[in-house]
């Protein structure tokens, strides 16, 4: 079943994926002002009371490669990437508004807009579009971790988190394949979200093919963040076409598929938004090399359009890989792990 390019890839083909690997991360928490209340489904009957809070985690990615294909005469760049959503990642406390007239949004990081621009207010706004239930309104307090200029998705998860969790509080007016194809009209990456935790996407990353079954979780990685960030325009507009990639993007999927995350090759690590990154920020590159050299990853990219980069598997010596980089000025170290959902619920909060 094919709804916009959202498909699904069968178990068979899935047999071989990275072996399922358990750990604690060591940053994931509940923020104790909110009440935790895990896995809503897509059914209002999954709180008892439609007043009550919603308090739902907005997780982010990582590209386990990322190819650009072209320039397209609007502008924008068709893309072919294999997405993975990580324990690490933002809260959302989302309600029926009291006030009943519009929405009221906070947000707890600071530089962060919270007027009509942000994408939690423009996805609620979009629910009510969508809905017909334009008499509904929320309130919605954003809890951050996730930085800007990442690479990691924030905002996009932020969106389809809002999505996911106004449907519950209207009454599930909306199936799972209305809210993918609705979640294309905010941005590129949002869609993803709306997967059970893994996806190939193409065009601008709108068009979602889910991994159904996604690969497992538990899979340990390290994110490790610079200060200093990059918009994306800003490496998109230093792309050098002549060095990008020349591997087809599909077969770099089915290399994926065959051997495992683990297991693939370094080579098949490929995020064609590295050369231009770099191009703008050498320090960044120096970081990776940095990062290449510590014992126990099994590999190291940098995701998205940056500035993260991230680690799969932990280091040998773990204090000392804290001591040297999270204790550093300018950089912050996440411990995350990749994440699923269960068919029909959202993602749950991490636990410690």
């Amino acid at each position: 079943m094919t709804y916009s390019g959202y498909c699904f890839l069968t178990k068979a083909v899935l047999s071989a994926l990275i072996a399922t690997r358990v750990i604690l991360p060591a940053h994931s928490f509940t923020p104790t002002a909110f009440k935790s209340i895990d896995g809503h489904g897509l059914r209002a009957s999954t709180t008892n009371n439609p007043s009550e809070a919603l308090t739902l985690f907005s997780p982010c990615k990582i590209n386990l490669f990322l190819r650009i294909i072209r320039k397209r005469p609007d502008g924008y760049h068709d893309l072919a990437s294999l997405f993975q959503a990580v324990g690490f990642g933002d809260t959302l406390q989302l309600s029926l508004s009291e006030n009943g007239e519009k929405d009221e949004f906070t947000c707890n990081m600071e530089g962060v807009p919270t007027d009509s621009t942000n994408l939690v207010l423009r996805a609620l706004e979009l629910m009510r579009q969508k809905t017909g239930k334009n008499d509904v309104f929320f309130r919605a307090d954003l809890f951050k971790r996730v930085p800007a200029q990442a690479g990691l998705g924030g905002g996009s998860a932020n969106a389809a988190t809002a999505m996911w969790g106004a449907n519950v509080l209207m009454g599930s007016p909306a199936t799972l394949e209305q809210l993918i194809d609705w979640s294309a009209d905010l941005g590129s990456d949002i869609t993803f979200f709306l997967s059970r935790g893994t996806a190939y996407c193409t065009g601008r990353g709108e068009i979602m093919t889910p991994i159904d079954p996604p690969l497992p979780a538990g899979a340990k990685l390290t994110i490790v963040k610079p200060d200093l960030g990059l918009s994306t325009p800003k490496v998109f507009g230093a792309i050098d076409y002549h060095q990008l990639s020349a591997e087809d993007p599909e077969e770099l999927l089915n290399i994926f598929l065959k051997e495992g995350v683990i297991n693939t090759g370094d080579k098949y690590f490929i995020n064609d938004l590295e050369q231009p990154a770099f191009d703008c920020l050498p320090e960044l590159k120096a970081l990776k090399d940095e990062l290449l050299c510590v014992q126990g990853f099994d590999h190291v990219m940098m995701s998205g359009s940056g500035t993260s980069i991230f680690c799969i598997g932990e280091p040998d010596d773990k204090d000392a890989f804290m001591t040297q980089f999270d204790k550093r000025e300018g950089v912050s170290v996440f411990n995350a792990e990749f994440i699923t959902r269960e068919e029909g619920y959202w993602y749950k909060t991490p636990e410690k």
